[in-house]
């Protein structure tokens, strides 16, 4: 109670509140402009964390996350475009809603149920995190070995498209993660006489370029495309929701905790969540025939499964300093930025930092209805942003904050080529999630499998011989081993289909 009320005190300090409102606003003018991403936001706010203490940088993600979720559905509702890609499941449905008379119904379903799914992933971070950093204490290297493969494997497992090509980019971002010196041997590796390179790639730079840069190059290049922005009465936003919360109400405990349990899996995001549990009220639906034609159904279960993804993807960030998706991994960089070793320790020797984000994901939720009230009130402003203006200010934002890191223009030149790099990956059907996070789970894996042989003589027993070791090691087998099992069922189903006559 004692560690509770401290962190409450710091997030309640007006400075950090001031912070946590300009992050909100920051949020939702990025949410809403077609193009960008939570993401790219959270990356973007890098530069600014510098100059905070550890909870106001912090709050500002957890803030910035949940106003950006939210915020893209207004342009899927009224353009037919999705803010971020988290709002690309309902889009359609958002839409012919709207040109039906029904969009401020629409966004205020969206507002309402993206703050009660953030709602549950907070409680469930609050709840979960210290029960699995208790477990995490007894954790050693072969369970972190195992944890890190598992990771890894769910980030190729859950890959929007192709799973080889996830498993293609998540190997480029071990590669990339192998360049530097050898931690154990100390010896340079694909460092080709650059001093630079010596510590190995920033992965903060890195991240910057694959999502902020390649989104620049990507709006650049492509055409604008002018819809008309369909106009929608503010006046009875909230007026649907008692009736709809009371038809759906089992839909929403349902797909809050599916959005939950995306986030805990390492590398999967709300886009993932937003999709499942759109597919899974489509199935379990007494109208199928409305989704993709205007159902409020998918909207209610999607806006609720992403916001919850949110939360859900701290838990793995927190207590095993795996991230849980992209954000979760600036996060963790602005964690050991601040001198703060993400993991179970965490909890022991700062817990008031711990509390204080958990206090923030509900007050973060809190604030999305009435913020989400004036960005809907003021959403065709924020919309008609022209290009020419915020491509140059987001390309900026990140050159200044990958020179700030460590004051190098090598990190800037850095940034620059994986946004390249991201541009081309994507044009091509490669997700970029895979690549951060093989370059932040990389030396994770490395380091415990290599300190794991020097202690054990190189014995590879105790990786299976260890009851949480051996869980891990089964989980990660299942999911190498599911997409074989799959296709083999399928082709076992079309062998045995009987020809219609």
């Amino acid at each position: 109670m004692e560690f509770a009320l401290h962190g409450l005190s710091l997030l309640l300090a007006p400075k950090v509140l001031l912070v946590i409102v300009i992050s909100c606003i920051y949020g939702l003018f990025v949410g809403a402009i077609p193009g960008l991403t939570a993401t790219m936001a959270a990356a973007l706010l890098i530069p600014f964390t510098f100059f905070m203490d550890p909870v106001p940088a912090l709050v500002s993600i957890v803030a910035m996350s949940a106003m950006a979720i939210f915020a893209g559905d207004i342009p899927a509702a009224l353009v037919r475009i999705p803010g971020t890609p988290s709002s690309a499941a309902y889009t359609q449905d958002s839409f012919e809603l709207t040109k039906q008379g029904k969009g401020e119904m629409v966004l205020g379903v969206g507002v309402t149920f993206s703050a009660i799914g953030g709602l549950m992933g907070g409680c469930t971070l609050m709840v979960a995190a210290p029960l699995l950093a208790e477990l995490a204490m007894t954790f050693t290297t072969f369970e972190f070995f195992w944890l890190a493969a598992l990771g890894l494997s769910a980030t190729v497992m859950v890959s929007r498209g192709s799973q080889v090509k996830g498993a293609l980019a998540m190997i480029l971002g071990l590669f990339l993660s192998t360049i530097g010196v050898d931690i154990t041997l100390g010896y340079p590796r694909f460092t080709f006489g650059s001093v630079e390179l010596l510590n190995g790639v920033n992965f903060i730079p890195a991240m910057i370029g694959v999502f902020g840069v390649s989104e620049v190059i990507r709006n650049v290049m492509e055409a604008h495309v002018a819809y008309p922005i369909a106009r929608v009465k503010t006046g009875k936003i909230f007026a649907s929701i008692p009736q709809l919360f009371k038809k759906y109400k089992l839909h929403v405990p349902r797909s809050g905790l599916l959005g939950i349990f995306i986030g805990i899996l390492p590398g999967a995001g709300a886009d993932i969540a937003a999709w499942l549990a759109y597919a899974v009220a489509k199935k379990s639906s007494k109208e199928p025939e409305k989704f993709g034609f205007g159902s409020i159904e998918a909207i209610v279960n999607s806006s609720t499964a992403n916001n919850a993804c949110l939360a859900g993807a701290w838990v793995p960030a927190m207590v095993f300093g795996i991230p849980g998706d992209s954000i979760t991994a600036i996060v963790i960089g602005v964690l050991f930025m601040k001198g703060l070793r993400p993991g179970p320790m965490i909890f022991e020797k700062n817990p008031e930092i711990v509390y204080a984000v958990y206090f923030a994901f509900i007050l973060a939720n809190l604030l999305v209805i009435p913020f989400g009230y004036l960005a809907i009130k003021t959403s065709a402003q924020m919309l008609r942003v022209p290009k020419k203006i915020l491509m140059p200010a987001i390309l900026m934002f990140c050159m200044v904050g990958s020179y700030a890191i460590n004051n190098s223009l090598f990190d800037v030149g850095t940034m620059l080529l994986m946004g390249v790099v991201g541009f081309f990956l994507e044009a091509n059907g490669f997700p970029v999630a895979p690549v951060v996070l093989g370059l932040v789970l990389g030396p994770i894996l490395e380091k415990n499998f290599m300190m794991s042989m020097i202690k054990t003589d190189w014995d590879f027993l105790p990786f299976f011989s260890r009851p949480v070791s051996a869980t891990l090691c089964t989980m990660t087998i299942i999911i190498w081993l599911f997409p074989l099992f799959s296709a083999f069922l399928e082709k076992a189903k079309n062998r045995n289909q009987v020809p219609m006559q």
